[in-house]
């Protein structure tokens, strides 16, 4: 007897809704992203997962073996939670990354709202957690009316 395996039910964040809106995507490539993803990465927000296909990929022959290149690629970004999959963002990147390098500074400042992080300073991580639990409080209550 066969069993279907339950797919999960996707959420759409309005960060999400809003690049995929700049990008021109739809719900139908960012779940083909989801399904079907060239590299999957760990995500820059904590509990996240970053999947990514290109756009479109050509073969070249370099040195007697085929390589595959592609111009732009497709990235995004989700959170499972139980039966829940949240789509946290979508983009378009012009080029190839590399697989293990970190994104693109601009999206990873995107991402963190505007908050930087110093790598050195102990202190510099505190101001910032204080200022994030600020935001989400903030965030919360307006939510509340």
């Amino acid at each position: 007897m066969f069993l279907a395996k339950k797919s999960k039910v996707f959420h759409w964040t309005h960060h999400a809704r809003g690049k995929m809106r700049f990008y021109r995507l739809s719900e139908a490539r960012v779940r083909r992203v989801v399904h079907s993803p060239k590299r999957i990465e760990e995500g820059v927000a904590p509990k996240t997962v970053a999947m990514m296909q290109p756009l479109s990929v050509t073969s070249n022959k370099e040195q007697g073996t085929w390589k595959e290149k592609w111009n732009q690629e497709l990235w995004v970004m989700i959170q499972d939670k139980g039966s829940i999959r949240k789509v946290i963002s979508a983009w378009r990147y012009p080029g190839m990354t590399k697989p293990g390098i970190p994104l693109p500074e601009e999206i990873l400042r995107e991402i963190r709202a505007g908050v930087t992080i110093s790598k050195n300073s102990a202190e510099d991580k505190e101001k910032v957690k204080t200022r994030m639990r600020g935001m989400l409080s903030k965030w919360r209550r307006t939510l509340r009316g």
